[in-house]
């Protein structure tokens, strides 16, 4: 059975601060967070922001918490607002409804975490957590 072990989430990480640098974005921070929403692993490049684990944690905690990754947030967001609005309360505010907020699912599309990645734009957050979970062997919904 597929999981997001410590090593996966390492991995999952180092591939995906590699893909960020290959595209010469900015300095990422990134987090991957099992099936109950628990951190598993997180790292923060050299320049980023102090606040970014914050939002790459709100990020990828929306995404497994709806089991809607943040492009699709965003989608509901800009068409029912109040969803998104209520939604985030109900999560006492840990969600960032944007690409960047990834869910990892294994090849029978189960759910087993998400990835959040923030530091350059919200498409090339995704874009690089797309690589990351790939390069493990699993699938990414941006």
């Amino acid at each position: 059975m597929a999981n997001l072990s410590l090593r996966r989430a390492r991995t999952i990480i180092r591939k995906t601060l590699e893909a960020g640098r290959a595209a010469e974005m900015k300095p990422l921070s990134v987090i991957v967070l099992d099936a109950g929403g628990n951190v598993q692993a997180f790292e923060r490049e050299d320049g980023a922001s102090p606040g970014r684990f914050q939002i790459a944690h709100a990020k990828a905690y929306g995404s497994v918490m709806l089991g809607m990754a943040g492009t699709a947030q965003k989608k509901r967001a800009e068409e029912q607002g109040y969803f998104i609005t209520a939604a985030g309360a109900a999560l006492g505010g840990q969600m960032v409804p944007v690409p960047g907020g990834v869910l990892v699912r294994d090849a029978k599309g189960v759910v087993l975490g998400s990835v959040g990645v923030t530091g350059d734009t919200s498409d090339n957050d995704a874009a690089a957590a797309k690589v990351g979970i790939e390069s493990v062997g699993l699938t990414a919904e941006i």
